[in-house]
């Protein structure tokens, strides 16, 4: 009989995100876009840590394939998915946070008054992610950016 053992991403991202003083360096904000910096990686996923400065946000996009989970460290933010063709918004506080699959389309946003650090795991490693936009109910693609070559 064979076991598979899956890795459960949200778990290692609370890991993670409880051991501030066992990452590699501290979390940075940058006022012009948000700041991100890889914490681990190992042969089946990959660790980040995200920071996020009040109205900063990612465009609708997925992780190439990967799943992944992400956990909020301090401050709060929104998750925003597609549901009968609109944006449905989650809030996210510190110690909250989700998981999701290969094919997850999201966007996350920092919507409050107050900065916000977040860990995200994916598994396998990202190597590239689609970005889309929603229009009249749909989504389309507008990009495809590639691990390596644009991040």
């Amino acid at each position: 009989m064979t076991l598979s053992l899956a890795l459960d991403h949200l778990e290692v991202a609370r890991s993670y995100a409880s051991a501030p003083d066992d990452w590699p360096f501290a979390p940075r904000f940058d006022p012009a876009s948000r700041w991100y910096g890889r914490l681990a990686a190992a042969d089946d996923h990959e660790v980040w840590l995200l920071t996020w400065l009040p109205g900063q946000a990612t465009d609708l996009h997925d992780h190439g394939g990967s799943a992944g989970a992400f956990t909020v460290v301090s401050g709060e933010v929104v998750e925003q998915t597609v549901g009968g063709g609109q944006l449905v918004n989650t809030v996210l506080p510190a110690g909250q946070g989700r998981r999701f699959g290969a094919h997850h389309v999201h966007r996350v946003v920092n919507a409050g008054t107050r900065p916000a650090v977040t860990v995200h795991v994916y598994g396998p490693a990202l190597t590239a992610m689609t970005r889309y936009r929603l229009h009249d109910g749909r989504l389309t693609v507008e990009s495809v950016t590639k691990a390596g070559a644009d991040w």
